[in-house]
């Protein structure tokens, strides 16, 4: 696990960058925590800079959007997906669990 913060510190619309085996963002949608690697798939950009538009995020630099549920770009110019992670809060800390390879699937924490 890696941790990443207080769930304080990544207010519902914003994301943080934390450094695992590459960098990871995670993002906060209106209560759900979701991790992704940082990095477009398309050209070196950090997505935890971009644009978050509901459960999607669009890369700042050549607009390509990513669901942060799969992972899965929504159309050019990315074409391969971003891995996800496993997103876990323990008593007000997050925690991001690294996946070894890009996984399919909702893998989202609910923040209570």
């Amino acid at each position: 696990m890696i941790f990443v913060g207080a769930l304080a510190d990544i207010p519902i619309g914003e994301s943080i960058r934390v450094d695992g085996e590459v960098a990871i963002a995670v993002f906060n949608v209106d209560g759900e925590l979701f991790a992704i690697d940082d990095t477009c798939t398309h050209q070196d950009a950090s997505l935890s800079d971009g644009w978050l538009e509901g459960c999607a995020v669009e890369c700042p630099l050549h607009a390509a959007c990513f669901d942060l549920r799969t992972g899965r770009p929504s159309g050019p110019p990315a074409k391969k997906a971003v891995r996800t992670h496993a997103v876990t809060v323990e008593d007000g800390l997050v925690y991001v669990h690294e996946a070894s390879t890009v996984q399919a699937g909702p893998v989202a924490a609910e923040v209570s």
